[in-house]
């Protein structure tokens, strides 16, 4: 045997070795996750836990796909699970087993008299308030209150009609849900699909700059706006809750949920997380919040994920076909792939998102964004996704590699465009299980858990990120050397050479990162650092959450019950309740 030949054997061998360890390890971590999770079911019975989705703010499937697999254990162990949400989420949640109520129906005070549809809804309530031309930021900061009025009856109505036990919620998405538990006394769990609460100091920078707003200028709007302070003060004489509206905007980033919650699981590891001033950080400890990072929360090979919907025509009647008919797609895709790699080829993922590709009036498909002064500036949703698409087909369309594109709902995604014969563009994919069956690079838009995602299975990125926290994510690939980011243009004209030099940008890095063996190895760290404990300790945290808030609830009804007799059986004055809140900001 070649002196090759022996050293490949030996690397061939001490990679097995440490795939085996890494296995065993991975196996050790859940099992005693699971343990502990069993313990904890047997000690508190079988709870009600409800995933309270807002369906009033845009509806990212990346903030409810990953709590279904946190809800499917949780049905596996006997306990229920019901989600408060739109029709567009309902066959996920229903695939995963859990309950689906409509918020329509449930939350009459809000939908009585205004339309269905989700972006429908919000455009009558901007024009009872004289907002139709108010930009999308001070509009969402001054009917914020306003909204919640009318949501938190009904939710509140659901919760006891369900007997919840528990709420888990995105504290970006659901705020009202944090609210609700807090008037009904029931513990609450925080799902965070960004990185860290230090995330929120990035992202809400950024929607700042986007849209050429300021700091002081937001506070003006709001502090100005009489209707939200009678909002407030109805509130506070009906529930007894007292809300700050400017708190996270004097408190640069600071979200009152948090603090609210018994505890936050962040859905990615410590080491990724955005750094947290120091300020900040005193802030939240000293409020009480408590994070815990969870890594990235997978679901089961084949899971039924929400995907990307049009929110304005899409009803029962229309459908991209069955469950079972995607099911099928899907796994004939993995199949494709899983072949293309036994054959040597490479395998090049792209998708946009489900928020840019569908019909967000403020980031969607027609959508340009608005600044404060109500301009409409930069490349629409469908000018960036086929410039970026284009660049992909540019960069490989005459390879041998199999590409499959994502390209979301929109009957015209590939209008003018020529697709290469060897790419598969579909309307949705099963994008985990498609990641983990050996893609070699990613084309994305950057949201949290596409990113997550990614890295979690080892596969290097170029990043086009549209709005939110996606510029963040695709500085931090560059930062930490897992792929490549090309900017959003926003060119005030000459959109077509825009477009041809923002193409050709997404080409060239695409070539240099699928190129250069750096990003895979980088890539590759963070999949190991990205083991964090996942569904199972994300369910065990929840179930001792629940354990320890009922613990403290029974000591606090204990210490009451004294109180009379230690004060002479006197009564002790009611007090309200202080509970600020802040504009909440929805990432993709």
């Amino acid at each position: 045997m070649s002196d090759y030949h022996e050293m490949e054997l030996s690397r061939r061998s001490i990679q097995i070795s440490d795939l085996r360890e890494d296995l065993q390890h991975g196996l050790d971590r859940i099992q005693s996750a699971e343990d502990r999770s069993s313990q904890l079911e047997r000690q508190i019975g079988k709870l009600k836990a409800c995933w309270a989705w807002s369906e009033m703010r845009r509806m990212a499937s990346g903030h409810l796909n990953p709590s279904l697999p946190m809800a499917r254990l949780l049905l596996q162990q006997g306990h229920q699970v019901h989600y408060l949400c739109r029709e567009p989420m309902r066959e996920a949640i229903e695939a995963c087993g859990a309950s689906y109520s409509s918020a329509v129906e449930e939350e009459t005070e809000l939908y009585e008299s205004r339309e269905e549809d989700f972006f429908g809804c919000m455009e009558t309530l901007k024009a009872e308030y004289g907002l139709q031309e108010e930009p999308m930021m001070y509009a969402m900061m001054k009917l914020m209150a306003i909204q919640m009025e009318l949501q938190l009856p009904g939710l509140m109505r659901w919760l006891q009609k369900i007997r919840a036990d528990a709420v888990v919620y995105c504290p970006l998405a659901s705020v009202e849900a944090a609210y609700a538990a807090e008037i009904l006394e029931l513990p609450s769990v925080g799902l965070l699909t960004t990185a860290g609460p230090g995330s929120m100091v990035k992202a809400m920078d950024e929607f700042l700059r986007m849209m050429g707003a300021s700091l002081e200028g937001a506070l003006a709007e709001i502090e100005a706006f009489q209707p939200v302070k009678e909002c407030v003060a109805r509130m506070e004489a009906r529930w007894g809750i007292h809300m700050d509206l400017t708190e996270s905007l004097r408190s640069m980033g600071f979200m009152r949920p948090f603090a609210m919650s018994d505890v936050t699981l962040v859905t990615t590891c410590e080491e990724l997380q955005d750094p947290l001033a120091a300020e900040l950080e005193e802030k939240y400890r000293a409020e009480g919040a408590r994070f815990v990072a969870v890594g990235p929360l997978l679901d089961q090979s084949g899971a039924t994920r929400a995907a990307g919907h049009k929110l304005k025509t899409q009803r029962s009647t229309e459908s991209q076909g069955s469950q079972s008919e995607q099911s099928e797609a899907s796994q004939e895709l993995l199949e494709t792939v899983r072949s293309a790699k036994a054959a040597g080829r490479q395998v090049i993922f792209a998708s946009m998102g489900t928020v840019i590709t569908g019909d967000s009036p403020d980031f969607g498909w027609e959508a340009k964004i608005q600044n404060t002064s109500g301009q409409r500036k930069g490349l629409t949703g469908k000018e960036l996704c086929q410039a970026a698409w284009s660049g992909f087909f540019d960069a490989f369309g005459a390879s041998e590699a199999l590409l499959v594109v994502s390209v979301g709902p929109q009957p015209d995604a590939l209008e003018g465009l020529e697709v290469p014969s060897n790419a598969l563009c579909r309307p949705s994919v099963p994008q985990v299980d498609l990641l983990h069956a050996g893609v070699d690079l990613f084309l994305t838009h950057g949201g949290q858990n596409s990113f997550t995602e990614s890295l979690s299975a080892g596969v290097p990125v170029v990043v086009c990120p549209g709005f939110g926290d996606q510029p963040v994510n695709a500085e931090k690939a560059a930062e930490l050397g897992v792929g490549l980011q090309v900017p959003r243009p926003f060119p005030d004209a000459g959109e077509a050479s825009a477009v041809a030099a923002y193409r050709a940008e997404v080409r060239q890095a695409l070539l240099r990162v699928a190129t250069e063996p750096s990003f895979a190895e980088r890539s590759g760290y963070f999949a190991k650092a990205l083991r964090a404990g996942g569904v199972p300790r994300a369910v065990q945290l929840t179930l001792q959450a629940v354990e320890d808030a009922k613990d403290a609830k029974a000591k606090a009804n204990k210490a009451k019950a004294k109180l009379p007799a230690l004060l002479g059986n006197t009564q002790p004055a009611k007090e309200l309740k202080h509970v600020p809140v802040q504009p909440g900001l929805l990432g993709a």
